[in-house]
This record gives structure tokens, C-alpha cells and sequence, in this order.
């Protein structure tokens, strides 16, 4: 199949600064994870294999994106698949901005699309999907004086903002490890709808079947839902899922980032507002200035991911490497920092009542 080769060329030549575990050679919780996203999404794509050499994280970013994303119980796909375009473009992931909007090629319009792709949500043709974008384009900024309340009802909350989150921890992620494209590089603006028209046709089984809720459950331990989720309140299945895999990153970052940089990043999250850092990392390096070389190394690479993913680079990794050995404590680290900035988005958006928690709760 076509979109497998493209697929297959990204992980074997794309993934940066780990090494995918081989689909044939996956076992155990990560033989599991792998089977079900090959059966529900036609291949084991590569943002699954980017977290391969953590098996335990493998499990939680796919139940974090499963749960929300596939099973389609009072929100249809075409919604969510926009809601995932535009928080790609607003976290400057173009890999996720090519993932989505191909999807949306099968599932609304060419049109309505590229009107995505091109940040221009007032275009869109359908006047719901608009809404829903247009929320989801400044969910991350709470004080922009363009979001407003929320244009869906209380029972589609757990799967658009499930979404939503799954979004934002995976734009930085990918950042971080993909390279910058999905689609061949080179070709021109015509081309690239023509090829987004057949990769849309080819996925249009994985885009349209009926999903049923719940599978990636037992992947996971049973973990309570903490009060920074209680948007999955409505939907139980979703609420198991995100309980699950916040532990799940919970532990990895208390497995590879000292106590120290976990509360410096949770702080600097609480005084967070959506707002971009810019160009410069004299930001960060203030931040991280009083803490010894090995933690600054860590708290630079957790910062910048957590709140400008796409600056992450080669320099950065070397540096965490040179201190905190091993693929899985890079993949950890970097997992926990994009779960912690995922998180803050969505305790921006709890039912009307809930109490946005410090983060003593979200840490």
C-alpha cells in the first residue's frame, strides 16, 4: 500500500535520536500496542514507534489518542480530525498539520482542508466544523479575545477536548523526533493535493469504520482520574484512558527528571497562558540558571519542549545526553513534559464548576 511505504520510510529515515523497535520484533506490551494500532490504523504509524523504545508510553499515547479520537459517540470524526489540524498548525508541527488535514480531504472537502492547513478556519464551508475549529484554535490561549464559550454541548466535552490534549501532547512530541514533513518533499502546491486526494482515498477505512470504545484499556493499570481531568468526567471510557496514561507519564518523568526540574517546569506551566516564548531561549536559560549542569540539561530539554517543542534540536538531546544515558530516559523526559503542557491546556477547558487545580494536583 501506498501510505505503508511512506510510512515505512519515515520511521526508518525520519525518527530522530532513537531507534524504532521493528514491528517484527515487538513483543510483550509493545508487540499488544503495536497490533492494535496496525489493525485499526493499517500500519504501526510512526508516532507510535517514536515512543517503541518505552513500551509502557507506547501504550499511554495510544490510549490517549485512541480513546477520544477513533470511537465516535456523540462527535463525529470530521470534527475531531479538525480540531487536530488546527491545534497542529497552532503548535507549528507541519508533519500533524499533514497527517490531519489528509484525512479531512475523505472526510469534508478539499476545500475546507487546505482552508485549515492555510490557518483560515472562517473559511471552512460548514458552519459546525467552523465552530469547532475556531474554539479549538485558541484553546491554548485562554485570555485571546477571540475564544469564546465553548460551541458544543456538555456530553461532546470528554471527546473534544480529549482530543484536543492527545493533540497537544503529540505535536510536541513529534517535534521533537519526526522530521518536518509527512508528505514527499518538492512538490509543488497542485501536486500536493493530488497526492493528499489518493492518501485520503487509501485511508478512508481507518477514517471511517466504526471503532468500539475502550480497546487500548487494558494496555494500562486502573489509576484514579486526577482533578486537572475532570473534562473526561462524561465519558467513562475516556476518563479510564486519560487516568491511565497521565500516570503512566507521571512516572516516566519521575524515572528520568530529578524532583527539582519536575517542579520547576510544573511552575513555570502554572503561569502559563498560551503565550509563545519567541526566537530566543533566554527564557529558558534564566530559568535554569541556579540548578547544577546535569539538571539544567534536563530542565532545558523538558522547558523547551513543553513550550517550543520545534526548538528542540540536536544541540539540546546531546546535552541531556551527555548527562541521562539511554533512549528510554530521553523519550521519557520529553513524554512528561509534553503530557504537563497537554494538561494545562485541558484543565482550561472543565465543566462549568470545576476548580482549575494548582500543581500539586497535576504534577
Amino acid at each position: 500500500m501506498l501510505i505503508a511505504r511512506i510510512a515505512s520510510s519515515v520511521v526508518q529515515r525520519q525518527v530522530k535520536y532513537v531507534t524504532p523497535v521493528p514491528v517484527a520484533a515487538a513483543r510483550g506490551e509493545l508487540g499488544e500496542v503495536y497490533s492494535q494500532v496496525a489493525q485499526e490504523m493499517g500500519l504501526v504509524v510512526p508516532p507510535v514507534q517514536l515512543h517503541s523504545v518505552a513500551p509502557r508510553l507506547a501504550a499511554a499515547y495510544w490510549a490517549l489518542m485512541r480513546e477520544p479520537m477513533l470511537p465516535t459517540d456523540t462527535v463525529d470524526r470530521a470534527a475531531k480530525e479538525a480540531v487536530a489540524t488546527v491545534v497542529s498548525v497552532a503548535n507549528i508541527c507541519p508533519y500533524c498539520v499533514d497527517m490531519h488535514s489528509v484525512g479531512m480531504y475523505d472526510l469534508a472537502t478539499e476545500h475546507d482542508a487546505e482552508a485549515l492547513v492555510a490557518d483560515r478556519v472562517e473559511e471552512l464551508d460548514d458552519p459546525r466544523v467552523r465552530a469547532i475549529a475556531a474554539w479549538a484554535r485558541t484553546a491554548a490561549q485562554p485570555d485571546d479575545p477571540a475564544a469564546g464559550p465553548a460551541p458544543f454541548a456538555e456530553a461532546d466535552r470528554p471527546e473534544l477536548v480529549g482530543v484536543l490534549v492527545s493533540l497537544h501532547y503529540l505535536t510536541r512530541m513529534v517535534n521533537v523526533f519526526l522530521s518536518s514533513f509527512l508528505l514527499p518533499p518538492g512538490l509543488g502546491p497542485a501536486a500536493r493535493r493530488r497526492f493528499k486526494r489518493g492518501v485520503s482515498r487509501v485511508l478512508r477505512p481507518t477514517l471511517r469504520d466504526p471503532r468500539a470504545p475502550g480497546r487500548s484499556l487494558p494496555l494500562l493499570p486502573h489509576a484514579p482520574l486526577p482533578p486537572d481531568a475532570a473534562w473526561a468526567t462524561g465519558n467513562p471510557v475516556i476518563a479510564a484512558a486519560v487516568a491511565r496514561s497521565y500516570a503512566a507519564f507521571d512516572d516516566a518523568g519521575q524515572r528520568a527528571l530529578s524532583a527539582e526540574v519536575r517542579e520547576l517546569v510544573q511552575r513555570r506551566l502554572d503561569t502559563w497562558r498560551g503565550e509563545e516564548t519567541g526566537l530566543s531561549r533566554q527564557w529558558c536559560e534564566r530559568l535554569i540558571a541556579g540548578l547544577a549542569p546535569a539538571d539544567q540539561a534536563a530542565a532545558r530539554l523538558a522547558l523547551l519542549t513543553a513550550l517550543a517543542s520545534y526548538q528542540v534540536d540536536a544541540e539540546v538531546v546531546d546535552e541531556f545526553r551527555a548527562w541521562h544515558s539511554g533512549e528510554a530516559k530521553l523519550v521519557e523526559a520529553t513524554a512528561w513534559a509534553s503530557c504537563a503542557a497537554a494538561r494545562r491546556v485541558g484543565a482550561w477547558h472543565l465543566p462549568a464548576g470545576a476548580t482549575l487545580p494548582s500543581s500539586g494536583q497535576t504534577a
